[in-house]
């Protein structure tokens, strides 16, 4: 695989294919609404170029952010999956003096570590691990929660350790809020210690983010777990119980990760897994990105599976014209607010070369089917008890497939406790419809988790599920 950054002298990328970004010049003239609300809750402070990270010399910039040189990989990597490969301390963008002297509500640290790729491949991924300073408020040893964001964007300027920093991020024509922070805090408020992941390729300078690629996500996070374990002052060790977190983006996360902790990670001691909107059926969420305001979503994820399957590139260049090419260079350095201002309500019809939307180029191509098939959440069990939440008015990761995916896992004997939320319709393709289930169901999630990580007991609703919507 091709590196994505040979030299943190430059700031435009080499890619394997057509995906190489130009130096953007295109700037945020506002904030989504969404994102001023989040921010304005966080507290958080706009954040210059200049004071985007420290860096060593020629440093990488994204977009107008300098990203700092731990996020540079080195040329070797070590062999076992979730092993440390450099930590440093990480200053929390939020954060009080204690009257114990420790910083409220914890210490961060920032970590890079290794994991395994899709391909089977190493490769090294980044993130946070924050030991709280409040006492755990449940039964037994401090538990771990280990955190997929959800959708960041494909910069390395929008990786959510960088936004527990930097809150609110605003550089050249870029726009990133860390608004699962608010979530974060929630958790450390709880005692539990929490580990957030990057992923692969987000804020990591040597290659592409692999958006929404289940394997990636799945091992990226189940690895942040096991690094946790190594970190100077961590009190959580392999016999803390683990609780997976995500919603959208995060929630495919955590519900791969689930699926696949029996087999990549049994060591990980999974007591529970919490999966909101998670995209399990990406044939289906594309058609609900396409044309909404999350539209240069289709960019990420056609960037992140062209990196993965070399093969793709022709595929990709035969059926983008060059509009789409210029897209795909474009959105591969965006964070969701560059996405948003940039390519919000675009239709993927603009960018195919025969004017048909991306899904008729899909199903007309039996290797974009299989690609998308192979991504599909509920092909297997998940180990411990799963909640998965969903809105039915969701029409960005729509509310059927995920609707499914707890059919799918209840049919294969999972612990499923299935939750719709039921909101009035907020907007069509606005965001809206997809976002405030994210706010209006996190106290639940979380207090079913942390029930989860006290050693209580769940009991599935599988039986409900005909009459559920």
């Amino acid at each position: 695989m091709s590196p994505r950054k040979t030299a943190r002298s430059s700031s435009t990328v080499n890619t394997p294919h057509l995906l190489e970004p130009r130096r953007p010049g295109r700037r945020a003239g506002r904030l989504p609404a969404v994102s001023v609300a989040v921010a304005v809750c966080l507290g958080a402070a706009a954040v210059p170029a200049s004071a985007a990270g420290t860096a060593g010399p020629e440093p990488v910039v994204s977009r107008g952010v300098t990203v700092p040189a731990f996020y540079d990989p080195p040329a070797r990597l070590p062999s076992a999956d979730g092993a440390l490969v450099r930590t440093e301390p990480l200053p929390l963008g939020v954060s009080l003096p204690g009257l114990d002297g420790r910083r409220m509500p914890g210490t961060a640290t920032r970590l890079m570590y290794k994991s395994t790729d899709a391909g089977g491949g190493p490769v090294a991924v980044t993130g946070a691990y924050i030991e709280p300073s409040a006492a755990w408020k449940g039964g037994g040893a401090r538990p771990l929660v280990a955190l997929a964001s959800g959708t960041m964007g494909q910069g390395d300027q929008c990786a959510p350790s960088l936004s527990l920093q930097h809150p609110l991020t605003i550089g050249e024509g870029t726009v990133s809020v860390g608004y699962d922070n608010i979530a974060v805090y929630r958790f450390l408020a709880a005692g539990a210690a929490v580990v957030v992941t990057d992923y692969a390729g987000l804020g990591t300078t040597d290659r592409l983010h692999t958006y929404v690629n289940r394997v990636d996500e799945g091992h990226a996070l189940l690895d942040a777990a096991r690094a946790a374990r190594s970190v100077s002052g961590a009190s959580v060790t392999s016999a803390s119980k683990v609780g997976l977190y995500g919603y959208s983006q995060g929630g495919g996360a955590s519900a791969s990760a689930a699926e696949l902790q029996s087999s990549y990670a049994p060591d990980v001691n999974l007591a529970g897994t919490y999966a909101g909107a998670p995209p399990a059926d990406l044939t289906e969420v594309m058609k609900g990105i396409d044309g909404s305001a999350l539209a240069g979503a289709l960019g990420w994820s056609i960037n992140g599976f062209a990196q993965s399957d070399p093969s793709l590139k022709a595929v990709v260049d035969a059926n983008t014209n060059d509009v789409g090419k210029a897209a795909l260079k474009d959105t591969s350095t965006m964070c969701v607010g560059d996405a948003i201002l940039g390519y919000g309500f675009t239709n993927s019809k603009k960018w195919t070369a025969n004017g048909k939307p991306i899904a008729d180029i899909i199903a007309a191509e039996p290797k974009l089917q299989a690609i998308l098939a192979q991504q599909r959440i509920g092909n297997l069990k998940p180990t411990a008890p799963v909640r998965l939440a969903t809105g039915v008015q969701d029409d960005i990761v729509g509310h059927r497939q995920a609707r499914q995916l707890a059919v799918d896992w209840c049919r294969k004997g999972g612990d499923v406790t299935y939750e719709a939320i039921h909101l009035p319709d907020l907007g069509d393709k606005l965001l809206t419809n997809h976002l405030v289930p994210l706010l209006t169901d996190q106290g639940s999630a979380i207090s079913w988790l942390t029930d989860r990580l006290s050693g209580k007991r769940t009991t599935s609703n599988c039986w409900s599920m005909p009459l559920q919507p």
